[in-house]
């Protein structure tokens, strides 16, 4: 019991891991679509960042969608500089696990991914998805712009309707302003793609999100 309780309790920035200087990985090439994963930009591109529980699976979903030019998985939300995997998954660095998504919005808006965000997940767990459970694991969308946290807001107002509708509790998902973004290690970058048969999480409460693409 002490343990489930570390794991699902926010940990404080004086009790975090003290972390490291220098990034675990450098740029790297996308598995699926040969473009890099970095933390540039490139011109004409746009960033989007979620937690949805285990980044393997969410990954997957958001890699598959037209118009997104590379998706890439870290960490996030949290206090520890350059953390790796262990150290998430202890508990102790506050860090989400993230997918970083560069999209072109000429082709994918926001409200797209958004769609795929609240439907792909279920957003009303709190500090768990399915089994997984513990801090990283929490829903969480993390903007860069007021645009982005308004629309944020706006599609989990509709979806909040719709889950409350169908018997579900309120929604626990963090819409913050994003913080860096430590990229996780290279196996874990499109980990679907080179295992196809690896452990897969993530799963939608079947409810439809109003608001986005056409149902």
């Amino acid at each position: 019991m002490f343990l489930f309780k570390k794991k699902t309790d926010m940990v404080t920035a004086s009790n975090a891991l003290p972390g490291r200087d220098a990034p675990i990985v450098g740029a790297m090439t996308h598995f699926v679509n040969g473009n890099p994963v970095s933390l540039d930009l490139p011109e004409g591109m746009q960033q989007a960042m979620f937690g949805m529980g285990c980044f393997w699976g969410v990954e997957r979903m958001f890699w598959q969608l037209d118009g997104v030019y590379s998706t890439m998985v870290g960490y996030s939300g949290g206090h520890t500089p350059n953390a790796t995997y262990e150290e998430v998954c202890s508990g102790r660095t506050g860090h989400n696990e993230v997918v970083r998504v560069v999209y072109d919005p000429k082709i994918v808006t926001f409200d797209d991914l958004l769609k795929v965000f609240w439907e792909g997940h279920d957003p009303t767990q709190g500090m768990r998805q399915g089994n997984d459970m513990g801090t990283q694991y929490r829903s969480g969308i993390y903007v860069y712009c007021d645009e982005q946290r308004d629309v944020a807001l706006e599609t989990k107002a509709a979806f909040q309707a719709q889950l409350r509708a169908a018997g579900y509790g309120e929604i626990t998902t963090e819409i913050v302003p994003a913080g860096p973004l430590y990229l996780a290690e290279e196996y874990h970058q499109q980990y679907l793609a080179k295992n196809p048969n690896g452990y897969c999480g993530i799963g939608g409460t079947g409810v439809v999100c109003p608001v986005g693409i056409a149902v």
